[in-house]
């Protein structure tokens, strides 16, 4: 049985002579012409979170939207070249893959490409609905994967670790993601009310959170946040935990300024700052 984690870490030290590039690059790939807003969250979370640099790569017909909707970053226009492409990579310190991603061959080849990088990676959204088409775990994973699935996107991993019936009782949802990170290797956020964060040694289950995420674009939030500490050199496991914390009182503060009917996605990464200070009120920094 793993050990059950109560008390998270301290968010990492940011030194008062730090720069741009002390405080992490972060790559969010995604996007599509039906979901813009997908990775412009995910971006947008990450900076709030404290990343010094964004990159969004998506198609080029919509960039000029997700750059509007959070001028800050730095855009790349898909399809790209290779040189781009590897310098993209290359200097980012944490990708995100996923949000607004779309099921195509392209969508496919990019998210193969990216798990084959050594890096720490977040795999969100389309990006895991594209795993669970496979027959089972890719064998050619490099990258040091958070893979963030909700309870339907969990169903259908189920599939390549041989857990197809999955119920939404506390102890299955455990067994579940237990079983999941067991099974890759790779650390599992199981979402939902107490969310549940597991590398197969360690778990943590998560008290922050309303209905107020229960809106679209919520989850592209989080990917965000968890993207900027990893960028930052924290441990996964720990990333997670404090990510999942920060994103769910993100959203009941939010909650509570304009009603938890009411909240959408942007009040909540208006939100994040608050949140953060509160958590370095709880467990510091270091």
């Amino acid at each position: 049985m793993p050990k059950r984690i109560h008390i998270l870490k301290p968010l990492p030290h940011r030194p008062a002579d730090g720069h741009k590039g002390t405080f992490g690059r972060v790559l969010v790939i995604g996007g599509n012409a039906e979901m813009i807003g997908a990775p412009a969250f995910a971006g947008a979370s990450a900076f709030r979170a404290g990343a010094g640099l964004v990159q969004v790569a998506t198609p080029k017909p919509i960039l000029p939207f997700v750059l509007a909707i959070e001028p800050e970053l730095i855009g790349l226009a898909l399809p790209t070249s290779q040189k781009k492409w590897d310098e993209a990579t290359d200097k980012a310190d944490a990708i995100v893959i996923g949000p607004g991603l779309g099921q195509q061959k392209q969508s496919r080849e990019r998210l193969d490409a990216v798990l084959s990088l050594d890096k720490p990676v977040v795999v969100d959204a389309d990006a895991l609905n594209l795993l669970s088409s496979h027959k089972k775990w890719p064998t050619k994973v490099k990258a040091r994967c958070l893979l963030t699935p909700h309870p339907g996107e969990m169903q259908r991993l189920g599939a390549l670790f041989g857990k197809i019936d999955q119920h939404n009782t506390a102890d299955d949802r455990l067994d579940t993601a237990f079983r999941a990170a067991s099974a890759f290797n790779q650390v599992i956020v199981l979402k939902g009310s107490h969310t549940i964060i597991t590398d197969a040694d360690r778990y943590h289950i998560n008290t922050t959170g309303d209905s107020s995420l229960s809106k679209a674009g919520t989850g592209d939030i989080l990917t965000g946040i968890l993207a900027t500490l990893l960028a930052q050199k924290v441990d996964p496991f720990d990333a997670a935990c404090a990510a999942v914390w920060i994103h769910g009182r993100a959203g009941e503060i939010a909650g509570k300024k304009v009603g938890q009917r009411s909240t959408v996605a942007r009040n909540i990464v208006e939100s994040i700052a608050e949140a953060i200070h509160e958590y370095e009120q709880a467990f510091g920094t270091t």
